[in-house]
């Protein structure tokens, strides 16, 4: 990565941790830029999804779409499973977030389906994978799957101690039960 693209990413990380979200989606537009002008896919990748965080973190779901599916087009390319399962979670979530559970589904699957084939997984993407999917089945009415992927989200979560996951999923078990 160039300097100048790596310190205009640090900034708008930084700048996204201060809320000030308008200098940081400058920083990462311009990054971007770089990263395509140069060549530099791997980080064209990251800019991308950053730049798409500040646009859903603005309320601009739909603005971010198009820069996820970059993302994702790069990561196929490139051959990253687990770049690209996150990449489409993220898509299936702004789906979701806008009431499209359609669109959003086969997002979660394919993103599910890419993590439980690779063995580098880690529990907690793993985790945060079958929430947003588990969120969508009971959204659908689909309490059996529902309750079943809170289950596996609520082992997940205990087993990297992340209490705020395993108090998530038992709250959503005991409502469905």
């Amino acid at each position: 990565m160039s300097d100048v693209a790596d310190k205009l990413m640090q900034q708008a990380v930084q700048a996204r941790k201060e809320k000030r979200l308008a200098d940081a989606k400058r920083d990462w537009a311009e990054a971007a830029e770089l990263c395509r002008l140069e060549g530099m896919k791997r980080d064209l990748v990251a800019a991308l999804k950053g730049l798409g965080q500040i646009e859903r973190d603005m309320g601009h779901g739909d603005a971010a779409l198009p820069l996820y599916e970059e993302a994702v087009a790069l990561c196929r390319e490139a051959g990253e499973p687990l770049a690209l399962a996150h990449t489409i979670r993220h898509i299936g979530d702004i789906h979701l977030e806008a009431g499209r559970l359609e669109s959003a589904e086969p997002c979660y699957l394919e993103a599910l389906t890419l993590y439980r084939r690779n063995e580098r997984t880690g529990a907690l993407d793993l985790a945060n994978a079958i929430r947003p999917l588990a969120m969508l089945k009971e959204q659908k009415g689909e309490v059996k799957q529902a309750r079943s992927l809170w289950a596996e989200a609520k082992e997940l979560y205990a087993a990297v101690d992340v209490d705020a996951g395993v108090a998530e999923s038992s709250r959503h078990i005991a409502h469905l039960s």
